[in-house]
């Protein structure tokens, strides 16, 4: 068959999960890559920083990339870039706002030859074969886009992350006309945002977080933190709009947050009357009702700034009777207990807490179903493929196209490292190219690699027994230990019983190995590893790290 007349797409993350959103859209020789996110760690994931997707297909096939799309600036869809601009050099194309928290980054990983290529909404770019054209979206991030993406097979559209809101705090409303088009032109394909496919409804619009603050900061007596991320600048201007009507200062306190927002400022997305941003140094001089702390640590981020403030380890700010906190974003599952210890800290300490659970200081970002099914019915495609979620997301949104009078032939769920082939007689899934995780220790691609996590797990669930011995060089005698030393495994004072045992047994074992064995500084490490590996699984059914060191002396 004729290239040409073969379409490719290609998740390599944001299927069957929160984040790592990445696809690759491919036809004949040119290839272009929408979206590269990573994923923050899940609990099991000990001493990683972040996940990205494995790149391995587009390093496979790097001169046929003709440029990567980006739909906004959250960093499940940027925050891999880095990784992969080391490897590619290509032009990287969003909207202003998307490319400075981009350039930003790259900053940070020394990355400074990549092309950023800034479009606004109704602009077209081609690429290759494929002509994009962006189109303006409401979500929880200024500048997001969906995508008209017009291909030798037809026209697919891309949503991108996205909600209906008549109301957006910017003024700037989604653009209906345009993907109303689509669907009068013919649309081949949807790939459509599922993160919110099992809520019912409509979304809120962000502005009704504002009446929330209304209420709070007319009860409020004291300082107020409003801890956030750092890159929902809806959320950051609705915070200063309300300090402002309530005659009170805003601090913005955290790297990231103090960066985007000086970002957005100076591109015009966020607004603020002058001497309204002071700076930390200034909170002693400020009288207590007159204060607002913005803040990143919404998630519980161990070293955040509001974990710190919490445990009173901040350096400029210590919590006191009055104090209102509130923790303006939505709860991310697996971050319940470091969030539930985060309030419990805080409340301890005086202040007032407020959360999801107990006001409406949150709205998502992501459409719901009556939108979902909205979205389908102006555009009215051919193909649907939901993306951006988990698989019960997927599977939910799915049912919406159906209902939304799409064949459940013509729907696809796709696993990431999936292929879905559009030719002329038809769509079908078309075998799986490489595709996975890396984790992140750092600043590395692949620092963390499967061993090592498997490692740090049986290090947090079962400690580490040291054994320390020291032999005589030349008579391969004993002249030192074997000495016992434990972490996380057992209390050494409180169970001196238990070492002794396990130093009379490695005792006995040295003493009685033959000569060919003691000769070889490895063969004794393995015959004492497996030794008590062997006996403290029989006696006490747990397997610590055994780590034996034989010095020759």
């Amino acid at each position: 068959m004729n290239a040409m007349n073969s379409l490719l797409i290609i998740p390599l993350g944001g299927l069957e999960e929160i984040g790592l959103n990445m696809t690759v859209f491919q036809c004949a020789d040119d290839l272009i890559i929408v979206d590269a996110g990573l994923m923050f760690p899940e609990e099991d994931m000990l001493g990683v920083d972040f996940v990205i997707p494995d790149f391995s297909y587009i390093l496979d096939n790097r001169e046929k990339v003709k440029g990567i799309i980006l739909t906004h600036g959250h960093e499940d869809h940027t925050g891999a870039l880095p990784f992969l601009l080391r490897e590619i050099n290509v032009p990287v194309f969003g909207t202003p706002l998307t490319l400075a928290l981009v350039r930003e980054k790259l900053k940070e990983h020394n990355i400074t030859d990549i092309p950023l290529m800034p479009i606004k909404p109704r602009d077209t770019v081609t690429l290759g074969v494929f002509t994009i054209e962006f189109m303006r979206v409401t979500h929880s991030i200024v500048d997001g886009v969906g995508l008209g993406i017009n291909t030798p097979l037809g026209n697919i559209i891309h949503t991108g992350d996205f909600k209906l809101d008549p109301t957006p705090v910017d003024g700037e409303l989604m653009d209906f006309h345009k993907f109303s088009e689509y669907g009068e032109k013919g649309t081949l394909l949807m790939l459509s945002d599922s993160t919110n496919a099992e809520k019912g409804g409509f979304t809120f619009s962000e502005k009704e977080v504002r009446r929330a603050f209304e209420d709070i900061f007319s009860k409020a007596k004291g300082r107020i933190i409003i801890a956030t991320f750092a890159s929902n600048i809806h959320r950051i201007q609705q915070a200063i709009d309300v300090s402002v009507q309530y005659g009170r200062r805003v601090i913005m306190c955290g790297k990231s947050i103090v960066s985007n927002s000086q970002i957005a400022l100076d591109l015009g997305y966020l607004k603020m009357p002058e001497n309204t941003w002071v700076r930390l140094e200034n909170l002693r001089d400020l009288p207590d009702n007159e204060a607002v702390i913005i803040t990143t640590g919404s998630q519980g981020e161990p070293m955040s700034v509001l974990s710190r403030i919490a445990i009173d380890e901040h350096k400029h700010i210590k919590i006191k009777e009055g104090d209102t906190v509130i923790l303006s974003a939505k709860i991310i599952p697996g971050n319940e207990r470091s969030i539930g210890r985060i309030i419990n800290h805080l409340m301890r300490r005086g202040a007032d807490v407020i959360y999801e659970k107990v006001s409406e200081i949150h709205v998502s970002g992501h459409a719901s179903k009556e939108e979902l099914k909205l979205m389908m019915n102006i555009v009215r495609p051919r193909y649907f493929m939901p993306i951006h979620g988990e698989y019960r997301h997927l599977k939910y949104h799915a049912r919406l196209a159906e209902k939304s009078d799409i064949p459940a032939e013509n729907i696809f769920i796709m696993e990431d490292g999936g292929v879905l082939e559009i030719t002329g007689e038809g769509a079908s899934k078309d075998g799986k190219v490489t595709s996975g995780r890396v984790f992140i220790d750092g600043k590395d691609i692949g620092g963390v690699e499967d061993i090592v996590l498997r490692d740090r797990k049986r290090l947090a669930h079962d400690g580490i027994v040291i054994v320390l011995v020291g032999i005589e060089k030349l008579t391969k005698k004993i002249v030192s230990g074997p000495e016992i030393i434990s972490r996380g495994f057992v209390f050494e004072d409180a169970s001196q019983d238990i070492i002794n045992e396990v130093r009379e047994l490695m005792t006995n074992t040295l003493m009685n190995l033959e000569d060919d064995i003691i000769s070889d500084m490895s063969l004794v490490q393995a015959k004492l590893r497996s030794t008590l590996k062997k006996y403290l699984r029989n006696t006490m059914d747990r397997k610590p790290m055994i780590m034996p060191i034989v010095m020759e002396v």
